[in-house]
């Protein structure tokens, strides 16, 4: 960078205020910063007329578990969302794979390897994850190559799956599911406990100074501008506190009583006066659902893959002059829609342990409110995997929060549809301030 254009960014600097000094020095989003802004005051707003009860570890801890399975649909909404379309079907399509993934290990593979077979488990999520893909590839193919609005497609799909999924048991619930299926679903044995939890904390901390140094060498190589390095050390700071206040909390939860005392009972272990604390740590759901926001993440910003989603939804035709298969593109994303709806409904199921004909109801309204709250724009082209995983949080957070204040499921589902209605408009607002 030369000397000249260094005095000019010195002196375009010096403008700005305080706060935009920081914000331009750590090159932080000021709509996640917004949005992340907007979750705490609801947090602390619920605990306040919860009675104390929203922010407990408990609380948070199943807050976390039920927020995974929209979180991980929501990572596939934003692409979606990102080429102008949209895919209503997400819900109706967890509950028929739930099924199907219900069926085959509680019905089926029993009888075929015996109850309790470890390959249950793998074979009925394998068979969930084809089927959802399968799915997928057929919405795809008929919105891409076939012509017709992803609208009409995806809505025809809600009423089908959802249809589907009550012909595959003639309406009856299918229980219990594989004990090791279970640990997708959280509880006490589907998380992997305080030890393993710092473990985890403590790697994804060294990942994350690791992403910042490899970041500014990046930008040294190419003559890029750097950021100060204070700033970069905020930013380490503060991610690995984060990081570490999450595992802090999952570890404060405790097994219930019961479960402890057969547990101490079961390994002969003495339970002292006080009790016996054995922490929940991390839950296995939660776990799946940071992988697939990672993987996700990695295919949206590092991938020729990603790149072509996001040039299709700025400018369609001009991605097709350029000689991108875009139809191919979009029948991906739907397939890749289809399976990350799989993942969700192994998560959903478990954590029932019942596949049931009500499941994933209005789920698909969750997963695009999320994708909107965490700043996919509904025009296309614009969308983040991590905005839309906040903007997940933010979903259960209200459902959660309207649940310990008592409020009937109605009312839920009201809030539920002004929030989009305001997170849409003011992505409106945004578009218009940036134009």
């Amino acid at each position: 960078m030369s000397e000249a254009t260094a005095n000019t960014d010195k002196a375009r600097a010096s403008d700005l205020g305080p706060v935009e000094r920081f914000i331009k020095a750590t090159e932080l989003d000021t709509r996640m910063l917004g949005m992340i802004g907007a979750l705490l005051l609801i947090w602390i707003a619920f605990h306040i007329f919860s009675g104390g009860l929203f922010l407990t570890p408990r609380n948070l801890w199943n807050l976390s578990v039920q927020s995974a399975s929209v979180a991980v649909m929501a990572t596939g909404m934003v692409l979606v969302i990102v080429t102008r379309n949209i895919d209503l079907s997400v819900g109706s399509i967890l509950g028929f794979v739930g099924m199907i993934m219900a069926v085959i290990q509680a019905e089926i593979l029993p009888g075929m390897l015996g109850f309790g077979n470890p390959m249950i488990w793998v074979i009925a999520l394998a068979a969930g994850i084809l089927v959802g893909a399968a799915i997928g590839a057929l919405h795809g193919f008929i919105i891409a190559y076939m012509g017709v609005p992803a609208f009409i497609v995806t809505l025809g799909g809600l009423l089908v799956w959802r249809g589907a999924a009550w012909w595959v048991t003639s309406g009856r619930t299918v229980a219990p599911m594989d004990a090791n299926f279970r640990l997708f679903g959280g509880g006490p044995n589907g998380a992997i406990g305080a030890t393993w939890s710092w473990i985890i904390g403590l790697i994804a901390c060294v990942a994350i100074i690791a992403i910042i140094a490899m970041g500014r060498r990046q930008r040294q190589r190419f003559d890029f501008p750097q950021r100060p390095i204070w700033a970069e050390a905020f930013l380490a700071t503060v991610g690995c506190a984060v990081v570490l206040g999450a595992v802090w909390v999952a570890n404060s939860y405790p097994w219930p009583v019961g479960i402890v005392r057969r547990y101490a009972e079961a390994n002969s272990i003495a339970i002292p006066d006080g009790g016996l604390f054995i922490a929940h740590g991390i839950a296995i759901p939660v776990l799946v659902a940071i992988v697939v926001g990672i993987v996700m993440t990695f295919i949206a910003t590092r991938t020729t893959f990603g790149r072509y989603v996001f040039a299709l939804g700025g400018n369609p035709e001009a991605a097709e002059l350029a000689g991108i298969k875009t139809r191919w593109v979009t029948m991906k994303i739907f397939i890749l829609m289809g399976v990350l709806c799989a993942i969700a409904a192994a998560i959903s199921t478990a954590r029932l342990n019942a596949a049931t004909n009500a499941q994933g109801t209005l789920d698909e309204l969750l997963t695009i409110a999320a994708a909107v709250i965490g700043g996919t724009s509904l025009a296309g082209g614009v969308g983040t995997i991590a905005g839309a995983m906040i903007g997940a949080v933010v979903m259960q957070s209200l459902q959660s929060g309207m649940v310990l204040m008592g409020l009937d499921t109605p009312l839920q589902n009201i809030v539920v549809g002004i929030v989009l209605v305001i997170a849409v408009w003011l992505d409106s607002l945004y578009r218009r301030g940036k134009a």
